[in-house]
């Protein structure tokens, strides 16, 4: 299986919660949801963010819309009104983990090829 970058099959929006962030990755075609929903786990995020991510990492399936929301809590160095952080709304989060290489099968791949 080719590895690439998880924005090949999937984009995403992300924002603040408190001191955590909430980014929502939905992917690029129905076919690709229940690969999504296999392959990218709260560890995987949670591995993938852990110089940003200081607690756990929350997972909830939005199956109809195909997308998966992740609460990255402890990420936001106390939230956006107390933070020293360039990013203390969490808005580059989800760049950030759509930037995560991963495995994915060429049938998929062609779903999302232009």
């Amino acid at each position: 299986m080719p590895q690439v970058k998880l924005l090949k099959i999937a984009h995403g929006r992300s924002g603040d919660k408190g001191n955590g962030s909430n980014v929502g990755i939905i992917a690029r075609h129905p076919d690709i949801y229940p690969f999504l929903k296999k392959e990218l786990t709260s560890e995987k995020v949670k591995e993938h963010m852990k110089y940003v991510c200081k607690g756990k990492v929350e997972r909830y399936e939005l199956p109809n819309i195909g997308a998966l929301n992740f609460i990255l809590n402890e990420s936001l160095g106390g939230g956006g009104t107390v933070s020293l952080k360039l990013d203390a709304q969490g808005k580059t989060h989800a760049s950030q983990v759509l930037r995560m290489d991963i495995e994915v099968p060429e049938e998929l791949l062609k779903l999302v090829e232009n």
